[in-house]
């Protein structure tokens, strides 16, 4: 019989928000909840990109333009706390995934590892046919390094988030020390004409010319994904997510330094200038993200009755969330590009309020379709590619 590589400490049992245990192979309904918000609230964020009228590599400067403040307070709405949200869902997924293997016997990492390949794959292309600013592909290469680090002991697991967390606030402060050194005011790193007019050929060739650079911001989150995928396995074997008073209490905690300490001091670093735009976006929306973890996890708990649409929907948001990710910013590409109905660059004059417009649409359309698309099949339509890539070598090994 296969084995499992090393755990050094036993998992311990944790309750769903449902009746089944969580990792006893039953969905936690709640973290649906949590990875539709997470999915929709991306969206929030990559709105601003598709939405300029130069696109997202020229809009992926460092702040809005100098006294847009209502952009700027609508940017700090969304602004990195659901991609690290996201994140840590991530990780409570890893998370389950080796209690799936613990339980079955079977060798870790293992299968897993095929799974961090298809992820990859499924980023890479995301990258080049729809978005420069994929984050797939990031988390295919901190899944595998957190696979190897999820069934260590917690002191070892501890000291691995204190040293990635170490190495990414030195990143973040030797970065923000050089924008302040030379007083940056952001820009364009991209062809400010090719997405108002261009073809979508034009702007895949441009995607594959600027490979490295665009894939830059993957490279510089890998400490703080590594920590936030440990964080949100912790998060689960602490009891974040059980209707108890551990659990109640865990929450609290979260939402205490996340809204009460980390929103306030987010909101300074949105209006502080440029030179402070990566603390803005990869420092303190993390923290931020916790206390939205422990708010919507409380709010979903506390829930009674039947769900409602908008629940319904959210959940069947996070049910399909690999579709959902791609859907919504193809549906965005082909809405703000000039190969679409170009309406960046014909409804500049209407911001910052036509992206929030945008932003509804889309999102609207993604709850009615995949609550519609549940209703016939069990996953999403790429999740349904995904879970036949990933039988794909088991049917090849049968005799």
């Amino acid at each position: 019989m296969s084995s499992i590589s090393r755990p050094d400490t036993a998992v311990p049992p944790v309750k769903a928000s449902s009746p089944a245990p969580a990792g006893a192979g039953r969905r936690i309904d709640v973290l649906d909840v949590l990875r539709g918000i997470a999915i929709l609230g991306t969206l929030g964020t990559n709105i601003w990109l598709f939405t300029h009228p130069a696109g997202p590599p020229s809009a992926f400067s460092l702040l809005p333009e100098s006294g847009s403040t209502v952009e700027t307070v609508l940017r700090y709405l969304t602004n990195g706390k659901f991609l690290a949200l996201l994140t840590l869902l991530f990780g409570v997924g890893l998370e389950l995934q080796y209690r799936s293997a613990l339980r079955k016997g079977k060798r870790w990492p293992g299968r897993y590892l095929w799974r961090t390949a298809l992820l990859f794959l499924e980023g890479a292309l995301h990258f080049v046919l729809v978005f420069e600013f994929d984050v797939l592909v990031g988390y295919a290469f901190i899944a595998l390094i957190v696979a190897h680090l999820i069934g260590r002991g917690e002191r070892s697991v501890r000291r691995w988030m204190v040293a990635m967390g170490t190495v990414h606030l030195a990143l973040i402060s030797l970065l923000t020390l050089a924008l302040l050194t030379a007083n940056a005011s952001g820009g364009s790193f991209g062809d400010p004409g090719l997405y108002a007019t261009g073809s979508y050929a034009e702007q895949v060739e441009m995607r594959l010319d600027r490979f490295v650079l665009y894939r830059f911001e993957t490279l510089l989150v890998i400490p703080m994904g590594v920590v936030l995928f440990l964080l949100g396995s912790r998060l689960l074997r602490a009891g974040a997510f059980e209707n108890d008073e551990r659990g109640t209490r865990l929450r609290n905690r979260l939402m205490l330094v996340g809204l009460g300490a980390g929103a306030p001091l987010n909101l300074v670093t949105a209006f502080a200038g440029p030179e402070w735009f990566l603390v803005d976006r990869y420092v303190l929306p993390p923290l931020v993200a916790v206390g939205l973890l422990g708010l919507v996890t409380t709010l979903a708990l506390r829930a009674t009755g039947a769900p409602g649409p908008l629940r319904r929907g959210v959940t069947a948001v996070g049910r399909t969330a690999l579709s959902g990710y791609v859907f919504q910013n193809l549906a965005a590409s082909a809405l703000c590009y000039g190969w679409g109905l170009g309406l960046a660059a014909r409804l500049d004059w209407a911001r910052p309020w036509w992206p929030v417009l945008a932003w509804a649409a889309i999102v609207t359309a993604l709850l009615v379709l995949s609550s519609l698309w549940l209703r016939r099949f069990s996953r999403g339509p790429l999740e349904l590619v995904w879970h036949w890539a990933y039988l794909a070598p088991l049917r090849g090994n049968r005799s």
